[in-house]
């Protein structure tokens, strides 16, 4: 391998690490905005949510990319290849999120948003300090884990041209004809960019318990 293969996975792995930021950092509000709409049992709305994500849930990430990428622009909506990713990681990784959050409303005590709510609370202050920091800490494990999969999952997107860590990898093997160094070089990629995730949320889970220790 050359500098400039080493050059070109490092390029992938831009765009793998910001297509998965761009993916989470949109899909978590969404999949916590589903997943109150259910909590909430919103007539009708909430039947829609219930099927909307079982659907998106049984749909391969590769499947729904194909699509959105040839389906939308038969219907006059034009996108590229960048869009069509985007989207479709944000509705894959919003369906996954949304069953994540809801685990943890369903086990929230609804008696502490009863008692706030009896002292004069409203509903978005009552959410805000007394829902959100519970069901943050309980839904923390699933959403990192959903967030590595979202990265490790995005090899799919080499499908519509999308160049990642491993399609660079696979290109790179295929002009040598040594597929193992370029392959040895992503492993060695994708490993730090899920660890940054691991170390976070750890993080974060420090964070909580010494917030709870001082009050």
């Amino acid at each position: 391998m050359t500098a400039g293969d080493v050059l070109a996975i490092l390029q992938g792995a831009v765009t793998t690490v910001t297509l998965s930021v761009i993916g989470i950092l949109i899909g978590l509000p969404i999949g916590l905005g589903l997943a109150l709409i259910r909590w909430a049992n919103v007539p009708v709305v909430a039947r829609v949510v219930t099927v909307y994500v079982s659907c998106l849930r049984a749909t391969p990430l590769v499947t729904l990319l194909l699509l959105l990428f040839f389906a939308l622009p038969n219907i006059g909506i034009p996108i590229d290849p960048i869009s069509a990713a985007i989207l479709a990681l944000v509705m894959n990784t919003s369906a996954f999120n949304c069953e994540v959050w809801r685990a943890s409303l369903a086990n929230f005590p609804r008696d502490q948003y009863e008692a706030a709510q009896s002292v004069g609370m409203g509903a978005a202050l009552r959410f805000r300090r007394i829902v959100l920091p519970q069901i943050v800490r309980v839904s923390l494990p699933g959403l990192v884990n959903e967030m590595s999969l979202l990265i490790k999952v995005t090899p799919v997107l080499a499908v519509v041209g999308v160049v990642d860590i491993t399609r660079a990898a696979v290109r790179i093997g295929a002009e040598t004809y040594e597929p193992l160094p370029p392959f040895l070089v992503a492993v060695a990629l994708y490993a730090p960019i899920v660890f940054v995730l691991v170390y976070l949320q750890r993080w974060i889970e420090r964070r909580q318990v010494a917030a709870e220790a001082a009050a």
